[in-house]
């Protein structure tokens, strides 16, 4: 599935995003990243930084779940796909990691890369939205920064 410009336009507002994956044993880990950006038409990368848990679990299941929102509108996406762990043997590495350097202004080393081929996206809204459809985005993003004391 190729990546929407809607998609990759959240991606570029997001802060940060939230990487599950599960172990071979079924036990699910959410870890949340950073550095992550799209790639190509179809594909997310995300700089690996502390992550041994995610890294291992990618390794024995390729299956996974990324979430990022904008958390002042409230809305976001929640991709599904498959990844793999690129180290600085594989070709892609370079690539990948002058657009991750590029966001972690060297204040964050990574020795790998997550590649996500996305099978899936579907967008994630605030209930607010659902159970009072007039909510605007304005009136969001107003009620967020209130809450959040922005």
């Amino acid at each position: 599935m190729n990546l929407t410009k809607e998609i990759k336009a959240a991606i570029d507002k997001s802060v940060l995003c939230w990487l599950a994956t599960v172990s071979k044993d079924n036990i699910p880990n959410v870890s949340p990243k950073e550095i992550f950006n799209h790639y190509g038409k179809d594909k997310i990368i995300v700089a690996n930084i502390a992550s041994p848990q995610t890294v291992k679990n990618i390794k024995q299941n390729a299956n996974v779940c990324i979430s990022f929102i904008d958390i002042l509108l409230q809305k976001g996406f929640q991709i599904k796909g498959e990844a793999e762990i690129i180290d600085k043997t594989h070709l892609e590495f370079l690539e990948m990691e002058k657009v991750l350097a590029k966001m972690a202004k060297g204040k964050f080393p990574f020795a790998t890369i997550t590649k996500i081929k996305v099978l899936q996206a579907k967008k994630i809204i605030a209930p607010k939205y659902i159970l009072y459809p007039e909510t605007t985005e304005e009136e969001q993003i107003k009620s967020a920064k209130k809450l959040y004391g922005i």
